[in-house]
């Protein structure tokens, strides 16, 4: 074996990628599978991945209309935290933090996970009163966290406005220490090349036109491809869920609008983990490239658009710089923004669906990327055995029907 030095990376470097080994199959579609997931994202990844690895079902296939990770997966601001107020939630949202915290060594691929924690603020009376509740609410769930006083959080954070005459006074906060980010890219990558070392087919470019069924029962898909025959049909396209469902008949409670977040230019370490204000309508991390990374509030509006408006940016620029006054001297350099699907208590809709063999992840809102592991694991468990996993059960279809919700919309981080 080759022994690696600055002069084999630097040969490796400019050697045009002749002899590299391509991380997973360009794989030509098959007529039939046992499972098509609809959705090159996180959540059809990691589906994908747990089929095959814990249920030993290997005929599966991912279908992307773009490249892997080019919807939401690579366009969000990597947050990975627990801390839901509901039983339901945060046991749900633990076992994805739970996952992420091995999937490095899972999957045998750096993730780049850093838990630097996730601190929310409070600016009024009230906001402390219901941070203590939460945070009470998590300890007895077994989740970890913590109140934190003025003080405490001045010395976490020195170039955060914790002075009486800021416009938005900080009272306190509460932080979960296990809370962190993850390089997004790298989570798709990860499971992509573990699903298709186990035999899955990723397939790219091939658009989703129909999704056949008969006698309520779904059949297969028609593609930009082909005609696929499946058993069994997942659908795990974020905001676009709605448009894909509707090929079915399928009518859901959920809205699409964009979520935008930006960068700015590279600097040194001045923040630890991720800062969140539901006051002001923002949250800030820095990434490892020294990037600080700034989301805020959805669009006012329905959208399909990856763009984003002008007035969010400014409204979250704007509550940036409330908090951290010095960061006005930064250069923003770049801007995106994803599709989120937002259901009406804010919490994911998951599992099975009326037309038999077809199931559904969306619904995700903000919390779609934390989720990935999780939501891949007892999804692949709904489909391999066709009922819901005890962790998703609570967040059926069905509902909106019995009117069971679980009202997340406080502990999403910021209103939408």
């Amino acid at each position: 074996m080759e022994k690696y030095s600055l002069w084999s990376l630097a040969k490796h470097a400019l050697s045009d990628h002749k002899g590299w080994t391509p991380a997973w199959r360009n794989a030509p579609p098959k007529k039939r599978y046992d499972v098509v997931i609809i959705g090159g994202g996180g959540q059809g990844l990691a589906t994908a991945y747990y089929l095959a690895k814990k249920h030993g079902i290997t005929n599966v296939a991912v279908l992307e209309k773009g490249w892997l990770g080019g919807g939401n997966t690579g366009r969000n601001t990597t947050a990975i935290r627990s801390n839901y107020f509901y039983p339901e939630s945060s046991n749900f949202f633990d076992h994805s933090l739970c996952l992420y915290e091995g999937l490095s060594l899972e999957l045998n691929y750096n993730i780049m996970f850093s838990q630097g924690g996730a601190l929310t603020l409070a600016h009024t009376p009230h906001q402390m009163d219901m941070l203590e509740r939460w945070s009470n609410s998590l300890q007895l769930q077994g989740v970890d966290a913590e109140m934190m006083t003025v003080d405490k959080i001045s010395t976490r954070l020195p170039l955060l406005d914790t002075s009486r005459e800021a416009r938005y006074p900080i009272l306190g906060g509460f932080i979960q220490g296990r809370a962190g980010v993850a390089r997004h890219d790298a989570v798709a990558w990860g499971y992509a090349r573990a699903a298709d070392n186990l035999g899955v087919d990723i397939i790219q470019n091939c658009e989703v036109i129909d999704i056949l069924q008969s006698s309520g029962r779904v059949q297969g898909v028609k593609t930009s491809q082909g005609i696929i025959q499946a058993d069994k049909v997942a659908i795990a396209v974020a905001g676009n869920t709605s448009v894909m469902a509707e090929m079915t008949g399928i009518k859901l409670p959920i809205v699409s609008a964009a979520l935008q977040a930006m960068v700015s230019e590279p600097i040194k370490p001045v923040l630890d983990g991720l800062v969140v204000s539901p006051t002001v309508h923002a949250y800030i991390s820095q990434s490892d490239r020294g990037e600080i990374l700034m989301g805020g509030r959805a669009d006012a509006y329905p959208s399909y658009g990856q763009r984003g408006s002008l007035p969010a940016l400014e409204d979250v620029i704007s509550a940036v710089l409330n908090m951290f006054p010095s960061f006005s001297r930064l250069k923003l350099m770049r801007q995106w923004a994803g599709i989120v699907d937002l259901s009406p208590d804010t919490s994911p809709i998951l599992g099975k669906t009326p037309v038999t063999g077809l199931y559904i992840s969306c619904g995700w809102g903000t919390g779609g990327f934390k989720a990935i592991p999780a939501g891949g694991d007892t999804l692949a468990y709904t489909i391999a055995n066709d009922k819901p996993h005890d962790l998703i059960a609570p967040f059926g279809l069905d509902r909106f029907a019995k009117g069971r919700f679980i009202n997340e919309a406080a502990a999403a981080g910021v209103d939408h």
